[in-house]
């Protein structure tokens, strides 16, 4: 696998970025049109079904590797065929074994959610979309490793057209739950070929001890935080899935599916880019501050804005579009779950930087503090004040990211207010005046996008008075990396 020096890793990880961007924006209005139209036709119970099984599911994934393709990307030296045949080895060893367990105890995870038997075939469906997700890994690795972000993102977007049209035509003919059966399993192949077009490799047995030894030294602490992170969102789904009504649930899913979708579209795509880059550039510490800012500030520049406008013109959007009142007991989680975005918005790429220098332990630590709060917190909170306590609590404990910035500067030097500040007020700024214009100003559609534009405009005006020295300068590195 090639090495790259840091010219290369800036045009990669440039074009990477735009590449994700742009193609991921099509994968995710693919989703918000679909998720819309399944919303209309389908009710919210059987959105709660699909949750809480779904995140029964990503309970498999997160012990499916114990971290050893993180290890291999942020590796300093090249990585061999060998270790990629002892990763590929271990890792199928562990889902065949997941898999199977998975099957096996499909009619008590039915019996325990009161499901019925399309319930019960949707689980099945996704264990089994599980394993072929699972075959795609090694590929992943060879494009993420070497910075391929642009290819990357075609299985991807195959993957989406492929479920978005198999579960719109299914759910409009009426199938219910089954809609999603027949969805995930279009995905999950069509993902699987893709990617074994675009990066090709030779599935191959391998292992050594000394090999393996070197890899866990990394991965088993990388993994046990993704297993926390398990425990702290998707375990929790699964317990609020238990003990409240799935209609509310329901709300849960569609409060946090609409505020994380700023995430999705863009931090996500940062976030791919930045922990390969971020590794490759762990040797050269004055690089690696310049592009922690420069993630930092393209994710406050363009979530900020978007969380705000989504909070504050959502209920007109409620009250115009037809069927959709059912969903306004979601409102107040929706805008507890867009402060959690905002602040993740800053944690996340800072973790990430963290990992990428190899203070996995670091971030181990504030996982746990994560963890904890949260199971302590949210079951309190949902006992005395509801659902919504689910979003609340979730809020108050991403705000513990102010900590996470004066604890990252103890490695590497960046100014947090020099890339986040004027995101923040530009934003505060817009939020007031579309505040104060919408209840005399949007009656329908056309005056709703009317909004949505005119805070666009007061945004990036604000962000040119205020950043634009700053604003200009990217546009012209952007220019430079994307051109030549």
């Amino acid at each position: 696998m090639e090495e790259i020096d840091i010219a290369l890793i800036t045009k990669r990880s440039i074009r990477g970025i735009f590449a994700l961007t742009s193609r991921t924006f099509v994968v995710q209005l693919i989703g918000l049109v679909t998720s819309f139209v399944l919303t209309i036709f389908l009710s919210p119970s059987a959105f709660g079904v699909f949750f809480v099984v779904s995140a029964a599911i990503a309970f498999l994934s997160y012990f499916s590797d114990i971290g050893l393709a993180a290890a291999l990307i942020q590796k300093k030296e090249p990585v061999t065929d060998e270790e990629l045949k002892i990763t590929f080895t271990i890792q199928q060893t562990l889902i065949v074994t997941l898999v199977v367990g998975a099957f096996a105890l499909s009619n008590f995870v039915g019996s325990f959610y009161d499901l019925n038997r399309e319930g019960i075939l949707l689980f099945q469906a996704l264990v089994f979309s599980f394993f072929l997700s699972s075959l795609k890994t090694i590929p992943s690795i060879i494009l993420e490793r070497s910075l391929r972000f642009e290819k990357l993102v075609i299985p991807q977007i195959v993957e989406t057209f492929f479920f978005s049209i198999t579960a719109v035509s299914l759910a409009i003919a009426g199938f219910g739950i089954t809609s999603f059966t027949f969805a995930v399993l279009a995905r999950g192949i069509s993902g699987l070929l893709t990617i074994y077009i675009i990066s090709p490799w030779k599935p191959g047995v391998g292992f050594s001890k000394k090999v393996l030894s070197r890899l866990l030294s990394f991965g088993v602490p990388f993994q046990t935080n993704s297993v926390l992170a398990l425990i702290k969102d998707d375990l929790l789904i699964v317990y609020l899935g238990k003990i409240l009504p799935l209609s509310e649930v329901g709300f849960i899913g569609f409060a946090q599916k609409w505020a994380f979708t700023p995430l999705r579209l863009i931090m996500d795509n940062i976030i791919r880019i930045t922990f390969p880059s971020f590794s490759r550039l762990q040797e050269e510490r004055s690089a690696l501050s310049f592009a922690v800012e420069k993630s930092i500030f393209a994710t406050s520049f363009l979530i900020f804005p978007s969380l705000v406008t989504l909070v504050i013109l959502f209920p007109y959007f409620i009250d115009l579009i037809p069927k959709y009142s059912k969903w306004e007991p979601a409102l107040l989680s929706l805008g507890f779950f867009s402060a959690n975005a905002a602040f993740s918005s800053i944690s996340t790429p800072l973790t990430n930087a963290l990992n990428a220098i190899g203070k996995i332990k670091t971030t181990l630590y504030l996982m746990i503090f994560w963890t904890v709060t949260t199971w302590i917190l949210t079951p309190l909170g949902v006992f005395y004040f509801g659902f919504n306590a689910v979003s609340i609590v979730s809020a108050i404990i991403s705000s513990s990211a102010v900590f996470v910035v004066f604890l990252v500067r103890k490695y590497i030097d960046f100014n947090i207010f020099k890339v986040a500040a004027y995101p923040a007020l530009a934003s505060l700024i817009m939020g007031v005046v579309l505040y104060l214009l919408s209840p005399t100003v949007i009656s329908n559609a056309y005056t709703l996008i009317f909004m949505i534009v005119l805070g666009g405009v007061i945004y990036f005006s604000m962000m040119f008075i205020m950043a634009r020295e700053q604003i200009i300068a990217d546009i012209k590195s952007i220019k430079t990396n994307l051109l030549r």
